[in-house]
């Protein structure tokens, strides 16, 4: 049985994906200029490794939404099983990105701690302020349409928000300490730069993972498995599932199944079979982009 194209709701969420990774990368320009140029001003290197942070956010962003339009992509004869795989791929380039960009800016704040400077202005925080409430609003909604989805990359694009956030409420917190505290506590801003790049790290390891496990093909997790099954076996003429393989390709499985029936039927009758398991199975789950079914005569 051949690949067939993407089902429409595939084709959909890879859309909406799409969608939310553009408009992320507009918000990101958007933060990442106004908190690089409130940093400037303010005497504030937390808020400009925080903005050089949502700059890098802003290329995430891009590489997110051309690895999903790139892997809604149908079928074609030298990707028979979709360009699925171009989803997990611009996720670990994002994922590494992440992880550079935590190192360069660690260097960089304990730089800034070892030499005397001034302390930052108060008018940082309301820059701070508005980015912590609009990213972790950004980080629900996109990852809310990851998990609905299945999607590594838009899972990560919507993890990008929730660090932004978590980084900015670190540079709010540094800021806060270094002006209420004076001279004595000019470099907090400098320490929550630190912590961020901490927090930046993490998330750079947390979104790695997945996405190599998908590209290695790993089994997924989950009831995706035993909707297969289950599926399979409603079938009237099965009477045994013997293999059952999963993979995820992008936000679309592939599987491969081995069915029993009656050793005694015709050929043409076990042709019929295995298209209603396939159809079953598809009616099941409208992420199954398609199914082949392996025919075996039942044991005694």
């Amino acid at each position: 049985m051949s690949s067939t194209p993407h089902p429409p709701a595939v084709v959909n969420n890879l859309q909406i994906g799409s969608r939310v990774a553009l408009f992320g990368m507009v918000v990101n320009l958007v933060f990442a200029t106004a908190k690089i140029l409130g940093g400037v001003f303010g005497n504030a290197y937390v808020l400009i490794a925080d903005g050089m942070e949502s700059a890098l956010d802003v290329a995430g962003s891009f590489i997110i939404w051309g690895g999903l339009k790139f892997a809604a992509r149908p079928p074609d004869e030298t990707h028979p099983y979709g360009h699925g795989k171009a989803e997990p791929i611009a996720a670990v380039i994002v994922a590494f990105g992440v992880l550079v960009a935590a190192l360069g800016l660690a260097v960089q704040s304990v730089r800034e701690i070892l030499v005397p400077h001034h302390g930052p202005a108060p008018f940082t925080l309301v820059i701070l302020i508005v980015v912590i409430v609009v990213k972790e609003i950004l980080f629900r909604y996109a990852n809310r349409i990851g998990r609905d989805a299945e999607s590594t990359a838009i899972q990560t694009d919507a993890w990008h928000h929730r660090s932004d956030a978590l980084t900015s409420a670190a540079a709010f917190v540094g800021i806060s300490i270094a002006l209420i505290g004076g001279d004595r506590w000019q470099s907090a801003d400098d320490w929550a730069a630190i912590f961020a790049c901490v927090v930046i790290a993490a998330n750079g390891i947390r979104l790695l993972r997945p996405a190599v496990y998908e590209i290695m093909d790993t089994a997924p997790r989950g009831e995706i498995v035993d909707l297969v099954r289950n599926a399979a076996a409603s079938v009237p003429g099965v009477v045994e599932i013997d293999k059952c393989f999963v993979r995820k390709m992008g936000i679309s499985f592939y599987v491969d199944l081995h069915v029993q029936v009656d050793g005694k039927i015709s050929v043409r009758e076990g042709h019929h079979i295995a298209h209603a398991v396939k159809r079953a199975i598809q009616d099941r789950d409208a992420r199954i982009a398609d199914v082949l079914v392996h025919i075996e005569p039942a044991e005694s």
